[in-house]
């Protein structure tokens, strides 16, 4: 049950929480049971290969084809973003998703049941489509949530598109599952926070947490009070910063965050505009824990911005851990820094 005076914990405690639940105080061992923990809150894949470098971060040996891994698929899930999520687990980013009435699930409903009948059995592109249908193909986005509709998308090109039967699960279990995910790996959270995340409406965000309220505990942070499953207060404890460097991709669930909750991952307020831009995000530069600068990629080629001088250990394992990235094609990637 949510408890009535919050537990307070520790800006380390709750990151300590996210490195280990997001496997980012070291790797896992190449094996389908890790693919799944690291998608747990799924892996945002707007951006060309940006789930392939989530679970590079996280999964040792991975190469640039995982993302198509047999235990992912690929699916417009919270935001209409495209993600990869586990295949056992399509619901909750799908089903999670959709209204429980209204017109909003009328129109997830009926563009399934169109796009259903015009595929046959087919696949298309979701140009192909959306014209075959005489709309924009955009709106092909909003039938996801009926968990009836997967994509493949490569990074370039057009989303090939295809219906499949819906998720033999219950939509409550699907609401509850998703905000339990969220939690877990993003938390403590608010429910404004699993709102903006989710990508479904305060409303609903709110019924879904308050179903939930028999599993949490109420927390107070430095940046405010939120949300945590109670199994996961209980392991949570003060922790030392974790050896690695990761440059976590745009869109990565680890900083994929809104409101105060930035806070904690970025002290200094100055800095929060260089990471949380206002169109295309960068990706993050993890050193010991901390954030502390942004990075972009172009084809084979790194730029690496600090925000602070680092010292020479700290650039070498940076341009090891760019050099490392399982990025398709041939030829040396070479890392071009800025000067903090």
């Amino acid at each position: 049950m949510v408890d009535q005076v919050p537990r307070a914990m520790s800006r380390m405690q709750v990151l300590g929480h996210r490195w280990r639940v997001g496997a980012l105080d070291g790797r896992l061992p190449s094996e389908p049971a890790s693919i799944r923990s690291a998608a747990w809150a799924g892996l945002q894949d707007s951006m060309p290969r940006a789930a392939v470098l989530s679970l590079h971060a996280r999964i040792e040996n991975t190469g640039p084809d995982d993302w198509a891994h047999p235990e992912l698929v690929q699916v417009w899930g919270p935001r209409h973003s495209v993600f990869a999520v586990p295949a056992e687990d399509v619901a909750a980013f799908t089903l999670g998703r959709l209204p429980a009435a209204g017109a909003a699930r009328r129109r997830a409903e009926e563009t399934a049941d169109r796009l259903e009948r015009f595929l046959a059995g087919r696949r298309m592109t979701y140009r192909a489509a959306g014209e075959g249908l005489g709309v924009h193909p955009n709106s092909l986005r909003y039938a996801a949530a009926t968990g009836r509709v997967l994509l493949r998308w490569e990074g370039s090109g057009q989303p090939v598109v295809w219906t499949v039967d819906p998720p033999g699960v219950p939509e409550r279990e699907a609401r509850l599952e998703l905000a339990r995910r969220f939690l877990h790996v993003l938390g403590p959270g608010t429910v404004t926070g699993f709102s903006k995340w989710a990508g479904v409406t305060q409303k609903e965000a709110d019924a879904t947490m308050a179903a939930l309220e028999d599993e949490l505990v109420t927390v107070r942070t430095p940046v405010g009070v939120g949300q945590m499953l109670a199994d996961d207060v209980a392991a949570a404890g003060e922790v030392d910063p974790p050896a690695t460097v990761r440059l976590l991709p745009s869109g990565d669930a680890y900083y994929l965050r809104w409101g105060a909750d930035r806070g904690l991952l970025v002290p200094d307020a100055r800095r929060r505009s260089d990471l949380w831009t206002a169109r295309v995000w960068p990706g993050a530069m993890l050193v010991d824990g901390e954030i502390v600068g942004t990075w972009r990629r172009s084809e084979r080629r790194v730029d690496l911005n600090p925000w602070h001088r680092l010292s020479a250990d700290q650039r070498g394992a940076i341009e090891v851990e760019a050099a490392s990235l399982p990025i398709p094609g041939e030829g040396r990637i070479t890392a071009h820094w800025s000067e903090a």
